[in-house]
């Protein structure tokens, strides 16, 4: 998030948001604030695209239950996605892993095929990209 914003792909009405890399107190309420514009614009389905987070603590846990709770009033469906096994264990332990569907990538949670609640991650690889994204995104403004 080095411009303060969070890159956004939208496929027809889902929106991908990728994550930052480190996740706590010093940026969960922009995360927070920014997952919540995004929804804000309406999309069916919002996913979390966590596979280049490496580091989430509560403050994190506390941003995406937030988000999530709106999600739900609006009746869009929000997806985590989650490579690293620390923040799966994160997930896991707060009960996260129970509320939302963690999915080990993004084309999985787009489907909406094979994400479960508490699946366990597949790889422990994140992006290979800059911070603005993977390659091939088109980041949008919120």
């Amino acid at each position: 998030m080095p411009d303060g914003t969070l890159p956004v792909l939208w496929l027809s009405r889902s929106a991908v948001v990728a994550l930052p890399a480190e996740i706590d107190l010093s940026n969960a309420d922009q995360v927070r604030e920014e997952l919540l514009a995004v929804l804000n614009r309406g999309p069916d389905a919002l996913i979390v695209d966590m596979s280049g987070t490496r580091f989430c603590d509560s403050a994190c846990v506390n941003a995406l239950v937030r988000t999530h709770k709106r999600a739900a009033e609006s009746g869009a469906g929000m997806r985590l996605v989650v490579t690293a096994s620390g923040v799966q264990r994160v997930l896991t332990i707060t009960g996260i892993d129970g509320l939302m569907a963690i999915y080990p990538s993004v084309a999985e949670a787009l489907t909406g095929g094979g994400g479960r609640a508490g699946r366990a991650p597949v790889a422990d690889a994140g992006h290979p990209a800059a911070p603005d994204g993977p390659p091939g995104w088109a980041a949008q403004p919120g």
